[in-house]
């Protein structure tokens, strides 16, 4: 895994969120500038920051008009009820009579946050302190949503650290464990998707031992590991039970 913390700091815009930002880069050992100070010549490419929307991750073209934070809110179709249908190809996947799921490999967490909305009860495994900072944050921001508060839901849990060390010993035996591990890019996505996915990998590099991470799954795992990827990829672990997926992406299923 590449990390590219030594070309980020944390960027601060707003006095108020001052003691936030100097609490932020001291967890994350980077440098606090402000925003003001910075201009062609600063020698950052990522910065972390806080906006009205939560902990932003910016790159130096966005970090005046945008950046990325972990969306909480429905994906675009999906219903507004909870828990969500179970009908799409990761509801199938994961099993509709699946009541734990450990998301080994979270990235920016929308799947864990789908899957949550769903009703399952999901915990999170992310070895990025970057993207566990941003993760952080927008479970926070979720906790004070309504209908979580109304219905006393249990958030995610979220686990620090490397997964394949992780799995071995968690607490309790998931029935499902899911992997969603960085394949090379080969499709065209939409511009969303392939800013968020080209910042993600530029941060963590392709994930190069994600045959282990699998070996790791299938021996954790209670009843079944789901992985996705590219429809054209390789079966990470050989010949799947089963699969679920579209034109442009694939659940490959692995039943104990």
């Amino acid at each position: 895994m590449t990390v590219v913390t030594e070309l980020m700091a944390v960027v601060c815009a707003d006095p108020a969120d001052l003691a936030a930002s100097q609490s932020l880069a001291a967890r994350l050992a980077l440098p606090l500038v402000n925003q003001e100070n910075l201009d062609k010549t600063s020698p950052w490419i990522f910065y972390l920051g806080y906006r009205q929307a939560g902990l932003t991750l910016f790159d130096a073209d966005s970090l005046k008009k945008g950046g990325l934070t972990v969306d909480i809110d429905p994906r675009p179709g999906e219903q507004h009820s909870y828990p969500a249908p179970k009908k799409d190809f990761l509801a199938q996947a994961v099993g509709k009579k699946t009541q734990t799921i450990v998301d080994a490999t979270c990235g920016w967490a929308q799947d864990s946050l789908a899957l949550f909305r769903m009703g399952y009860q999901v915990s999170c495994i992310e070895r990025s302190p970057v993207m566990l900072a941003l993760i952080e944050d927008g479970l926070q921001r979720l906790a004070q949503k309504d209908w979580v508060q109304n219905r006393q839901l249990q958030l995610p849990r979220l686990m620090s650290g490397n997964a394949i060390e992780l799995l071995p010993h968690l607490a309790e035996t998931p029935d499902c464990i899911y992997l969603d591990p960085m394949f090379p890019p080969k499709r065209k996505k939409s511009a969303a998707t392939r800013k968020s996915m080209s910042v993600l990998r530029d941060i963590l590099g392709d994930d190069l031992d994600k045959q282990q991470l699998f070996e790791a799954a299938m021996q954790a795992a209670g009843k079944r590991v789901v992985v996705k990827g590219p429809d054209d990829a390789e079966p990470l672990g050989g010949q799947p039970s089963m699969s679920f997926g579209s034109k442009l992406l694939r659940y490959d299923v692995y039943l104990k």
